[in-house]
């Protein structure tokens, strides 16, 4: 679809930010820091109320768990961009060769210009701000597409962007699937979606009409490993903090566990202990979260469904009810050694299941990771520095962590960002301002310098000059 197809009042807004841009395209650091703190101010005034936005929009997610997931680390995001961004966008010093002295080089970050950002479900605040706050610390303006799924925040967000942005420097778009549709198709200077790698391909065919640069953050299936000898209540303690964490709704969630088959036993009654001790009041605790929807609900519902048929062994990780089908509730499970032709392996499950599969060998595990589609996350459990070194070298993941789960993507200066059909691109931290800005190579040729030797008509001298440097 061409920008044109797409609905006059969306194309407005897009037009509206690019004469912004055409008119001031670089935007100095006071502008920038300037719209950094509005930012800021607008994520801690407004605290409470998205809280209960998010939360009624899940029917039930523990506001702690939204300060966690998405008030503190969209803060984070801003105060590193207002500490570090000034020295981001200066010029960056680089070499020139040998032969082009006294010539010099640097690379200047310059803005893109509109930017578009297309946000999911699952933590709606924190994959909204992260992206904006890289797109504004490298001078961008910015177009933000809502989920529907998530329509008490997307509302809200929209008007406190309305109220503390121009719309010629951040506008939120609210709408359904056609929306997204249209809005992928914008001319946009660089397109960024956090979704389903189903539509991811679809946003990328859609911005290749228009050859927009994307990042795409998917998911995958993320893998952890537990190695021999590894303290199994300390993995399992680590590996359920990164499941349940949003009832499992998280990208980089562990999707799957490769255990050790003798210690597959302990793995699960600790698994057991675990998870009642987070959740003592199990489905009716008010730190576990709901799933966002219906619709999910009966997806993974039907994954437990499906694997009980198959006469696969799962293990609900409550005591008392499993299911709370009014407020789409749903107890974690653990699937043991599932088929692989079953939903539950073959798609992401977002949600609160945990396929267990014992492996005899670390090889085996390691072939059995590389034998699927390469994973946003791996989690390695593993005491063997070597061992761990050699997995590292031996498997591809968007990222990874060693003896924990999920932390990689807290840390400001690691690029986060998958691989394949896990995704493409990176951004957090500096990896973000890179990833929004243009780094534009500049040679500076010196008043003093030799190019004319080099102008046809081409004397004698040329080849033998080509030679001599070719020596050196």
């Amino acid at each position: 679809m061409n920008a044109s197809d797409a609905p006059s009042e969306l194309y407005a807004v897009f037009e509206i930010q690019r004469v912004a841009y055409d008119a001031a395209p670089f935007a100095e650091w006071d502008e920038r820091r300037n719209r950094l703190q509005r930012l800021k101010h607008l994520l801690e005034r407004n605290e409470a109320a998205i809280e209960a936005a998010i939360d009624r929009d899940f029917a039930g997610r523990p506001r702690i768990e939204t300060q966690i997931g998405e008030i503190f680390p969209s803060i984070a995001e801003v105060r590193g961009a207002l500490k570090h961004g000034r020295r981001w966008m200066k010029p960056r010093a680089a070499s020139v060769s040998k032969w082009f002295l006294p010539a010099r080089a640097q690379v200047i970050p310059r803005p893109l210009g509109v930017t578009g950002i297309i946000v999911p479900w699952n933590y709606p605040l924190f994959l909204a701000a992260s992206p904006l706050v890289a797109a504004l610390a490298a001078g961008n303006r910015a177009m933000i597409k809502m989920s529907e799924f998530t329509p008490a925040f997307s509302e809200l967000f929209r008007e406190l962007i309305a109220s503390t942005f121009r719309a010629n420097e951040v506008a939120v778009i609210t709408g359904g699937p056609e929306v997204a549709t249209q809005f992928s198709a914008l001319p946009f200077d660089h397109l960024l979606f956090t979704g389903s790698t189903s539509v991811g391909r679809k946003v990328m065919g859609a911005a290749a009409q228009n050859l927009t640069p994307v990042t795409l953050e998917l998911g995958g299936k993320s893998p952890t490993v537990i190695t021999p000898g590894y303290p199994i209540e300390h993995a399992v303690q680590r590996v359920l903090a990164g499941k349940l964490l949003n009832a499992g709704q998280t990208c980089i969630a562990p999707d799957y566990a490769l255990v050790p088959r003798a210690e597959l036993p302990a793995f699960v009654e600790s698994a057991r202990r675990q998870a009642q001790s987070m959740y003592p009041a199990g489905l009716d605790d008010v730190d576990y979260c709901s799933i966002v929807n219906v619709r999910q609900y009966e997806r993974l519902a039907g994954y437990l469904e499906q694997a009980r048929a198959a006469g696969t062994d799962t293990v609900p990780l409550f005591n008392g009810a499993e299911r709370d089908e009014r407020a789409h509730r749903l107890a974690p499970a653990i699937v043991i050694d599932p088929a692989p032709e079953l939903a539950v392996m073959r798609d992401e499950i977002f949600g609160p299941l945990l396929p267990v599969i014992p492996y005899d060998d670390v090889k085996e595990a390691i072939a059995f990771i590389n034998s699927q589609p390469r994973p946003l996350a791996m989690y390695w459990f593993d005491h063997d520095r070597a061992r761990a070194e050699s997995a590292l070298k031996n498997t591809h993941a968007g990222g990874v962590c060693i003896n924990d789960t999920l932390l990689h993507v807290a840390q400001e200066d690691l690029p986060f960002g998958g691989i394949g059909t896990s995704g493409m691109g990176h951004y957090h931290g500096k990896w973000g301002f890179d990833t929004f800005s243009k780094l534009t190579p500049v040679f500076r040729q010196s008043r003093l310098n030799g190019m004319k030797l080099f102008l046809p008509p081409y004397k004698p001298h040329v080849g033998r000059m080509l030679r001599l440097m070719k020596r050196f």
